[in-house]
């Protein structure tokens, strides 16, 4: 019996992800490896996704004030400002 793959973090599958847009950006792969390499990065796209889903939920449940969520846009700059 085959051992559960671990999932990999957020940042692994987003380095893999732009390892393979690099291959397939070049041009130079056989038909069938590139549709390997198009469907895993499908994959590894949703599973960034859902990744990102769950940050975003942990995020909010963190800013709960109140009974209330206060969502406000994220914008980097504006962070170094209120500080």
């Amino acid at each position: 019996m085959a051992a559960k793959k671990k999932s990999a973090t957020f940042e692994e599958a987003l380095g893999e992800l732009e390892q393979l847009v690099e291959r397939l950006e070049a041009g130079d792969l056989p038909l069938e490896e590139a549709l390997a390499d198009f469907e895993r990065g499908v994959k590894l796209t949703r599973e960034c996704q859902q990744k990102l889903a769950t940050a975003e939920q942990k995020v909010k449940v963190l800013m709960e004030e109140s009974g209330t969520i206060r969502e406000l846009p994220f914008d980097a700059d504006d962070g170094a400002e209120d500080a």
